[in-house]
């Protein structure tokens, strides 16, 4: 399943409407208020069954327990929505995950040509990132790396990422310290992708040498590419802001796949990380059923 699927899944029509009521989370509470362990986040759509329109997922989400959103798709939003949703946020005293800060071209190399004028526009798009990031009062955003460039040395593409990235940082900076999180993208749903394993990562963010650039681990993606997921993480510490989940085969919630989330959990939180695990995954059943499986699935993976 392609992971920009989870973009919008209950469109624009959800965002037109914006209520300040939530019925369906007053008839779903989470038991006694109770929030996680960890600081997991749902995406627009995951909730879409018991909500009236987007925002008013993020209020049952609040109401089930959870303290953190993403959303891929915030900057093609717009400010008005933008506004509304920081409002909803700060009402449930929310915080927001990850946004994606740049157009990503998935069908040709980018950011490991080297080239000036795609560099240059790589840079521009995050420098606006840095004014939704204001508005949304998110810390960090994630780009991909991009396509392999044919006909050129891996080290000279290592090379053209590690100063593209250098440079959209030192706008990342400037703009008020906006944190680019770089992730994996694995070879079965994104063939062709440069650094999709979690060492690869960890080496440009080593050569970027940057507070702002600093490394995603989406668990789904490697563990797909590579498992050992609690070694590989342990090895990239000190470079990890952010990560992403998704059982594996299917890209739904825990238990639906292979990956012992409660462990990888229980490691994670082991470690003292007191940052946001995003949700990116779909929902293996639908409707308001499915919804339930969701929330009850990370209820049972963070009972450590």
């Amino acid at each position: 399943m392609n992971r920009r699927d989870f973009l919008g899944v209950a469109g624009a029509a959800g965002m037109a409407a914006v209520s300040g009521t939530n019925i369906a989370a007053a008839q779903n509470p989470a038991p006694s208020g109770k929030h996680f362990k960890l600081k997991y986040a749902p995406h627009f759509g995951m909730f879409q069954n018991h909500a009236a329109d987007d925002l008013d997922q993020v209020s049952f989400a609040a109401d089930e327990g959870f303290e953190a959103w993403e959303d891929n798709g915030m900057t093609g939003r717009g400010e008005d929505f933008q506004k509304k949703f920081a409002e909803r946020m700060a009402k449930h005293n929310m915080q927001m995950g990850i946004f994606v800060c740049h157009g990503i071209d998935w069908q040709n190399p980018t950011l490991t040509t080297g080239k000036k004028d795609i560099r240059d526009k790589f840079v521009s798009d995050v420098r606006a990132a840095t004014e939704v990031a204001k508005r949304i009062n998110a810390k960090w955003a994630t780009t991909v790396i991009g396509r392999v460039a044919q006909n050129m040395p891996e080290g000279q593409q290592f090379a053209n990422a590690v100063e593209a990235l250098r440079r959209a940082a030192d706008a990342c900076e400037a703009g008020g310290g906006l944190v680019m999180v770089i992730e994996p993208l694995n070879w079965r749903d994104h063939p062709g992708q440069f650094a999709n394993q979690s060492h690869l990562l960890y080496a440009v963010a080593k050569a970027v040498n940057h507070p702002c650039l600093k490394v995603l681990q989406d668990l789904y993606h490697l563990q797909v590419t590579e498992g050992n997921l609690i070694d590989a993480m342990d090895r990239c510490w000190d470079e990890i802001a952010y990560f992403q989940t998704g059982d594996n085969p299917g890209r739904n919630e825990p238990g639906t796949g292979e990956v012992n989330y409660r462990n990888v959990f229980k490691h994670i939180h082991s470690k003292g990380f007191t940052g946001i695990l995003g949700m990116e995954h779909g929902n293996s059943q639908p409707g308001k059923e499915g919804e339930r499986k969701v929330i009850e699935a990370y209820r049972t993976a963070d009972e450590f």
